[in-house]
């Protein structure tokens, strides 16, 4: 059996490293050389369905690659000056011929090249990448929007359940149009299951617990959060009720009270307080209303003078 050794040309070599050691002064405050610095690849993310039952598009990651230039390395997402290692120079999307992923296209994934300065203090982090024991890597990045696979709407917005098939489509949230990327960490456990992703979204792409639960299948619990939602408006209608008729008391037994501020203030009252207020000014309503409207103190007087007569 005759043996084959393939290898790039010294002069390719040489040129991919001129270009490369170009990018990374682009980025350094002075000029390195290559002897001053360690360079490895990393994949960040893919276009695979990750453990949360998300994934990038091919598009997204595209847009990702490019944002991600000039990123920082650090340590499990903890944002500090102290822990950043390694800043990337180049990233690309690549493809693996003949691999499909599970929503049934072509398998593609965010590759990056990242250097950091060969010191004294980056040497056991080097060698533990070197040795394979720091390797699984996680992103912090931010997206436009997250919609269901199958109907198109926006995460939690629908009934369909992550994992599950409709009419042979499966379910997932697709992730689209990157908006930002802030860094990549070094982590025990990504969520992407070839490089892990840790994804960070805009306010209007958030979750509510509501929204989870009905994404991921928990009909018990959406059940019973419901029912709370019920009784918790139920109870709302209850003391709005309460306000108005403690209001209304208050103002035919003391007419000249200001009815905006009194109203104001009776929002801060709890339904114990408010019951008590009521009762107190019902009262004093009632009694008010208990009283003649005219005086017969003086009528044998005002009879005896004629002046009930006067007009």
């Amino acid at each position: 059996m005759r043996e084959v050794q393939k290898s790039l040309p010294p002069e390719t070599l040489c040129a991919q490293q001129a270009a490369d050691m170009a990018q990374i002064n682009a980025l350094a405050k002075r000029e390195m050389t290559p002897e001053e610095v360690y360079t490895f690849s990393v994949r960040l993310c893919d276009n695979e369905i990750d453990r949360d039952g998300e994934r990038f598009d091919e598009q997204t990651l595209r847009e990702l690659a490019a944002l991600f230039i000039g990123k920082s390395g650090i340590f499990d997402h903890c944002w500090s000056a102290r822990g950043q290692t390694a800043r990337i120079y180049r990233a690309e999307v690549c493809r693996e011929e003949g691999r499909t992923t599970a929503a049934g296209d072509g398998y593609c994934y965010v590759k990056a090249m990242a250097y950091m300065p060969r010191t004294e203090g980056n040497q056991e982090l080097i060698e533990e990448i070197e040795a394979g024991i720091k390797k699984e890597v996680s992103v912090g990045c931010s997206v436009r929007e997250a919609v269901c696979s199958v109907c198109g709407a926006a995460r939690g917005e629908c009934e369909h359940v992550h994992g599950k098939r409709y009419d042979g489509r499966l379910c997932y949230t697709e992730l689209r149009g990157a908006e930002d990327a802030y860094e990549w960490s070094f982590v025990a456990v990504p969520a992407q299951r070839e490089a892990g992703v840790m994804k960070r979204f805009s306010p209007q792409t958030r979750r509510t617990l509501k929204a989870f639960l009905r994404t991921e299948g928990h009909k018990e619990a959406l059940t019973e959060l419901e029912q709370l939602e019920w009784e918790a408006a139920l109870g709302k209608r209850y003391l709005d009720h309460l306000r108005r008729e403690t209001l209304r008391y208050a103002c035919l037994a003391e007419p000249e009270l200001n009815e905006k501020i009194f109203a104001s203030a009776l929002q801060k009252l709890n339904e114990g307080e408010l019951l008590e207020l009521k009762r107190v000014y019902q009262a004093r309503e009632e009694h008010a209303a208990e009283q003649p409207q005219l005086s017969y103190g003086a009528r044998e007087q005002s009879m005896a003078d004629g002046s009930a007569f006067l007009i």
